[in-house]
């Protein structure tokens, strides 16, 4: 068994206008790095889109048709909230990326791929239910979650977000459902506000490590070493999802964490031990933040390559 890699080209016509952060170049430095000729064994897949029925386990239908509604002309664009906007091709897009989501853990739970990577935007840790925002449309990671309980009949899932932002649609969609564990580790303060250590979930099923600005890869190793590593160990899962958000990054223009590339590397290790002791080896991880293009593209590949040495 090996790694897959699932993405699709529409992603890169999702729209956001000039000079925003979440660009298609985002996703070009990515898909770049990955044709290096150590990852010529990746399994490479193109991601199906999202169903409705997927997409209704996690945001109620209207939602979702509303969001399928938003179809701007060529050139124009429809503004959702301050920072997040959709082209003409974004519904195209967004329904690859969840469906990319959905396809890793098909992909993992079928097993011919041990673990899997999406590829893919608009990114999805800050869609809420009924509530899009932070570049966000819907929740990939969450309807790939619901995907897998309803599919597969994993009765226990975490996810995992080492993304610099605080992922509230991810926490909001999760809190109320002791079978579901979400854990962060984010800049405080920062977008969104949210993920404070005192937000705990029903049953300590959230875990939210706040790491000051100009923390580095001590304060990161020891959040996830010292804190969220044990408690997931704890709760166990037969699936693990992993928001990867690499804006962490030193150089990322959009927060001030000091994580090194090795980090990334660290932490994808650790998560992959934790998934042989409890899910079969069996790992999701879909893009999220990162918007320093040369960062992202190494942080990626050696998030990458530390799961195809696992696998």
């Amino acid at each position: 068994m090996t790694t897959a890699l699932i993405t699709h080209p529409i992603c890169l016509e999702h729209e956001t206008g000039p000079h925003h952060p979440e660009s298609a170049d985002r996703l070009r430095a990515v898909l770049a790095a990955l044709e290096e000729e150590a990852f010529a064994p990746l399994l490479r897949e193109t991601a199906p889109e999202a169903t409705l029925e997927q997409l209704a386990r996690v945001h109620p239908l209207p939602y979702v048709e509303a969001i399928l509604d938003i179809r701007p002309a060529a050139r124009e664009l429809v503004q959702i909230d301050d920072s997040t906007f959709m082209g003409a091709h974004s519904v195209a897009a967004a329904l690859r990326a969840a469906g990319a989501a959905v396809a890793a853990v098909d992909a993992v739970m079928e097993g011919w791929a041990r673990s899997a990577f999406a590829a893919v935007r608009p990114p999805g840790h800050h869609a809420a239910q009924q509530e899009p925002g932070g570049f966000c449309l819907f929740n990939n990671v969450a309807v790939a979650a619901l995907h897998a309980r309803e599919r597969w009949g994993v009765a226990r899932i975490a996810v995992v977000d080492f993304d610099v932002h605080h992922g509230q649609g991810t926490q909001a969609i999760f809190e109320a459902d002791p079978g579901l564990f979400y854990a962060s580790s984010h800049q405080s303060p920062l977008y969104p506000g949210t993920g404070s250590a005192r937000e705990r979930g029903v049953a300590g099923n959230i875990v939210n490590v706040p790491l000051p600005p100009g923390a580095g890869s001590a304060e990161f190793r020891a959040a996830w070493e010292g804190h969220i590593l044990p408690l997931l160990d704890n709760f166990a899962p037969g699936l693990l999802i992993v928001s990867a958000g690499f804006d962490g990054h030193r150089r990322d223009p959009l927060a001030n964490l000091s994580l090194e590339t090795e980090d990334f590397t660290w932490i994808t290790e650790k998560l992959m031990a934790l998934a042989d002791r409890h899910c079969q080896g069996r790992l999701v991880s879909a893009l999220e933040g990162g918007y320093d293009l040369d960062a992202l593209g190494k942080a990626v590949a050696a998030h990458v390559l530390s799961l195809m040495r696992a696998a």
